[in-house]
């Protein structure tokens, strides 16, 4: 085995005196002045080492061993032999439901070792501080583990809460009696509140729902002051970029309010998380540099002995040079084989346990196992003040699975165990079954009226109930009046010709919305600093900046009309650079009904590429979670964004949003269609409290904006309605527009008219997906329920069914193609496929052979195939609208 090069074994003692009596005198200020002298003491040689150039290589990390001392742990105030029984019974529950399983059906999956690594953890949030949802209090939020699942359920089970026929029902939802995989609120609406099961959201995720919390609270709106969030996540999961991008908001913000504990078995999927290094000490580096409480439980109880006795440390240094592959190794071995490679390896650790048998060293836990450890880590946790606390809880990777799992490579994947196997875990955790019972994987239920029973629901109801339990609906009471879209919107019903850019109006809108007296208080504009690029910068002085300190400095523009105002009741938040925290806070208000009673309407608005293409996978935790409200996707549209090239200008933010279920996405050309849509959205949303929510694009384009058409309004909400028509021309054909693209359209339809005697009907296209989804379920009831006359989908019904349709938008042709196979004549779809690039936007449009000439192109040449138009027409318009067939196609470029 390598040298291991941590620093604790990099520098030699060269006057072991002189460090005796700094280290007694620093104990002695302990024990005659107290704690925080001596912390003060510390902080003082620190401050001046930094400055005498010192700390060079400083470790941010402790000792490895538990931050708790003994003295500070407390009396326990739980009955721990029942606790310690029932979290036996959880384990082999959660262990018997997914062998089961697999035994029956096979390839079903699932996990039993994270959660029998974890179980301990759980019980402890379980019994003494996850508190439920009562109707004078909110009720704590607990984001799970994902892979511990069976544990929750096997929990829940016991608590009567989940059937038996759910439990032999474990991942397999479809018939509408199962379980589903991990943690999803779509899946499961009464029960499960948060998903966790894409790695790396759910810290994410709880730090922007702690942060929440205090902005509810900031604004008066709801109490939120004695609600905590815990988030039980995995060390391996820490590498996601997510799991620590909001570390430093929370240490910001001070959100005591919030609690990680991270489960340390060391262990991925595949092998060790940092097989040549600690884990748990990158952590505490970590989210000690970020400004968190980092509380460490290592070691177990019975460990508490051999630390007293180990005056000279030796125990500390055998673990400063042990790697976390090296434990992962003792871990799944036994006593004796521990006793030689860790023990025996200085003799004298060696004479520390030479008074212990092989057995007695391998019933040495880890800290996570034991629940006196995490208990008094929870308490401290609770009463850090000032900032969020970590708990780092060193655990095993399938702890009481011995060699079928236990600590070891194949843990992860382990579904089936042997019934030697078995017959361990049951005498392991005296589990009184029999072993016919054993072998059957039988579900264990302890008698009703047993003491193990009792005490279950004894904890849960002195916590307010039994969690983790969802609320589908806000309360009628906290639902408030949406205000009548003329009250808002009616610039834009009213334009009457006025130029501007939808991007303009949806901002007008939401000033409007903001400043009705009831429902304005409901709105929560979000930005990640992009409000003066939307327009927004007027929100800054009207409605303030969310900031908990306010503002303790004078701004630079203090004295102009929107200066850049931050207040501690502030109702804009502005995220600053982070899209992925945009998105979690957009979540976090768009699931307020459920989870806060307070249902709020949040309104994001950002660049459009970097939303479902920067942070989809946050968006589609979103709609698991049933959120509501609206995404604007701005400068949206690959060539209305003329200036700002690949990277920035987005022809696909449409086709990516069409592939969730519960969001509706709609490419409004005018300000009345937006008006409409968001006016529909609304009431959707927050009156008849309907679980989906809505992406809009919005363009930067000037252009002249009509007043609404009168009897359009059904149209513009199920995605197209005819505009207008042009010419008196024989031949006719369809065109389609959406966004900005529109003006393209409209203007092809002209030179169709004026050059070409072709007559065209216009259409916009306000959602391509809601006229495709539409015709989706169409053709499903006519496949299903056939009738005589078939039920004709609603596009066939604007479109006909002879008349060649020409459909352009400024995203890539799948966009508009979504409808095609619904229609029975020509269809022709134009985009923008390919990447972007800066240009003037006519030359882009041209490029990508989307722009007015080239949609009259279309149009003419499905009409001369279909013999409609004489032949030698689509030559002569190659050449009169100047285009040419040696360009290569734009998305070869």
């Amino acid at each position: 085995m390598q040298e291991n090069p941590n620093w604790a074994t990099r520098f030699v003692d060269a006057d072991p005196e002189e460090t005796r009596e700094w280290v007694e005198s620093l104990l002695s200020v302990k024990q005659s002045a107290g704690d925080e002298r001596a912390q003060f003491l510390l902080k003082q040689l620190r401050n001046t080492a930094r400055l005498e150039g010192l700390l060079k290589d400083e470790q941010s990390y402790s000792s490895y061993r538990n931050t708790v001392p003994i003295e500070a742990q407390g009396a326990y105030p739980g009955n721990l032999a029942i606790e310690s029984r029932l979290t036996s019974i959880m384990r082999w529950n959660a262990l018997a439901m997914v062998v089961r399983a697999n035994e029956a059906y096979g390839g079903l999956g699932g996990h039993v070792a994270s959660y029998a690594s974890a179980a301990e953890i759980f019980e402890t949030g379980f019994n003494h501080f996850f508190r439920a949802r009562t109707e004078d209090f909110g009720g704590d939020l607990v984001y799970f583990q994902p892979h511990s699942a069976p544990g929750i359920y096997s929990r829940a089970y016991l608590e009567g809460r989940l059937s038996r026929d759910q439990l032999d029902n474990y991942r397999q939802e479809v018939a509408g009696n199962g379980l589903c995989s991990y943690p999803h609120p779509w899946l499961m609406p009464d029960f499960w509140q948060v998903p966790t099961g894409s790695m790396g959201i759910g810290p994410l995720s709880a730090v922007y729902q702690a942060r929440y919390m205090r902005y509810l609270e900031a604004r008066g709106l709801s109490d939120t002051q004695e609600r905590h969030v815990w988030g039980v996540f995995g060390d391996g999961e820490m590498d996601e970029p997510e799991s620590i991008a909001g570390l430093t908001l929370a240490a910001r913000e001070r959100l005591d309010n919030l609690t990680f504990i991270v489960n340390c078995n060391l262990q991925r999927l595949d092998g060790p998380v940092r097989g040549n290094g600690q884990v748990i000490q990158e952590l505490e580096s970590l989210f000690i540099g970020a400004g968190w409480n980092v509380i460490k439980v290592l070691w177990g109880t019975e460990w508490d002995e051999l630390f007293a006795r180990d005056k000279d440390n030796v125990l500390l240094s055998r673990f400063a040079e042990t790697v976390d592959g090296e434990y992962q190794n003792l871990g799944a071995k036994d006593g004796d084989y521990n006793r030689e490679k860790f023990f025996n390896a200085d003799p004298r650790s060696a004479a520390l346990v030479s008074h212990m048998s092989d057995a007695e060293i391998n019933n040495l836990k880890r800290g996570g196992h034991d629940m006196r450890k995490l208990h008094a880590a929870f308490t401290a946790a609770k009463a850090e003040k000032g900032r969020p606390t970590v708990i780092l809880a060193k655990t095993k990777k399938g702890y009481g699975m011995g060699g079928a799992g236990e600590s070891r490579m194949i843990a992860h994947q382990a579904k089936k165990l042997d019934t030697q196997a078995l017959y361990q875990f049951r005498d392991r955790f005296d589990l009184p079954m029999s072993d016919k019972a054993v072998e059957d994987f039988d579900i264990f239920v302890p008698d009703p009226n047993s003491e193990e029973m009792e005490y279950l629901h004894e904890r849960r109801a002195a916590l307010g109930g039994y969690l983790p339990k969802r609320v589908r609906k806000a309360p009628q009471a906290s639902v408030v009046a949406v205000p009548p879209v003329s009250q808002y919107g009616k610039f834009a019903l009213e334009a009457n010709g006025k130029q501007m850019s939808t991007t303009m109006a949806a901002v007008r809108m939401m000033g409007g919305l903001l400043k009705d007296k009831s429902f304005g208080p409901r709105i929560v504009p979000i930005v990640a600093d992009e409000a003066r690029t939307f327009g927004m910068d007027n929100l800054f002085r009207q409605i303030g900046i969310y900031a908990p300190d306010g503002q303790l400095y004078t701004p630079e523009d203090a004295g102009s009309m929107m200066y850049y105002k931050e207040a501690e009741a502030g109702q804009l938040l502005e995220e600053g650079i982070t899209e992925a925290g945009a998105l979690s806070s957009w979540t976090a208000a768009a699931t307020s009904y459920s989870i806060h009673g307070m249902p709020m309407l949040p309104i994001y608005i950002y660049y459009s590429m970097f939303g479902f293409q920067r942070v989809g996978d946050l968006i589609w935790a979103a709609a698991d979670q049933r959120a509501r409200g609206f995404l604007l996707g701005a400068t949206a549209g690959r060539t209305t964004l003329s200036g700002e090239g690949l990277q920035h200008q987005d022809g696909t933010s449409q086709l990516i949003a069409a592939t969730v279920p519960n969001c509706r996405s709609y490419d409004p050309a005018f300000a009345y269609e937006l008006a409409v849509i968001m006016d529909y959205g609304t009431r959707r949303m927050m009156t008849d409290q309907i679980d989906e929510f809505y992406y809009l694009t919005v363009m930067n384009e000037n252009y002249p904006q009509p007043s609404l058409p009168p009897g359009t309004e059904e149209g513009i909400v199920k995605g197209l309605y005819r505009m207008e028509s042009c010419g008196t021309g024989k031949a006719i054909v369809n065109l389609i527009g959406s966004g900005t693209i529109l003006m393209e359209v409209r203007a092809a339809a002209k030179i169709l008219e004026q050059e070409f005697d072709i007559a065209s009907d216009v259409f916009s296209a306000t959602s391509f997906c809601e006229l495709a989804r539409e015709a989706e379920e169409t053709e499903r009831q006519n496949r299903l329920d056939p009738q005589v006359i078939p039920r004709e989908t609603y596009v066939q019904k604007c479109l006909g069914s002879e008349a060649a349709v020409i459909a352009a938008t400024d995203y890539v042709r799948a966009v508009p193609q979504m409808i095609a196979s619904y229609l029975t004549q020509r269809f022709i779809a134009l985009g923008t496929d390919g990447f972007g690039r800066s240009d003037q936007r006519s030359v882009l449009r041209s490029f990508f052979e989307m722009d007015r000439h080239s949609i009259a192109l279309a149009a003419i040449e499905a009409l001369e195939r279909e013999g409609k138009i004489p032949a030698g027409v689509q030559t002569r318009a190659i050449k009169t609208l100047g285009l040419s067939a040696g360009k290569p196609a734009p998305w070869t470029l």
